[in-house]
């Protein structure tokens, strides 16, 4: 790997898939999101293979991570927590339809994504602001995936294949 590719990783629920706002409209019309317990269970449980289904790609994300790939800037993977091994499969499933051979790490729920990849200088571009703070704190550089541009501290964008954009500005 030449030394001006950049690490990229790229988080799934809600900047790949709005896995989130699917689930969320669920868990609401179940009233079980104010029960921790209740939420960890449905997401335990849910059948990922057929949920993975009902969501859809944000802002043309699928083009955007292959336009990222194209650009040769990055080695490019997925990190994504999970909370089953059922979620993981379904995840690296979807995936693989699209990209042959990127790589996908599941990160148990419970465990940090800094905990499972070599952070310094990497890019993590995430939905959820503690992923990030704990990115930037492990060395790296958080990149805060947001649909309405709200950046709350970090570079924000709302299309993937704007990262491309920012690194080439920096170099």
């Amino acid at each position: 790997m030449s030394s001006n590719i950049k690490n990229l990783y790229i988080d799934f629920d809600g900047v790949i898939l709005n896995t989130i706002e699917v689930s969320y409209k669920v868990m609401n019309k179940m009233g079980i999101m104010d029960n921790p317990i209740k939420i960890m269970e449905y997401y335990q449980n849910l059948n990922w293979h057929k949920f993975l289904k009902d969501c859809l790609p944000i802002n043309d994300s699928i083009n955007c991570i292959q336009k990222i790939i194209d650009s040769k800037l990055f080695n490019v993977n997925i990190l994504s927590h999970v909370n089953s091994l059922d979620e993981a499969i379904a995840k690296i499933e979807y995936i693989r339809k699209y990209f042959k051979d990127i790589t996908f790490i599941p990160v148990p729920k419970k465990i940090s994504k800094t905990k499972m990849v070599h952070t310094n200088d990497s890019y993590l571009i995430d939905d959820y602001k503690g992923n990030l703070v704990e990115w930037e704190k492990s060395g790296g550089i958080g990149v805060r995936f947001n649909t309405e541009l709200e950046a709350n501290g970090f570079t924000v964008i709302d299309r993937l294949d704007k990262i491309i954009d920012i690194v080439s500005c920096k170099s």
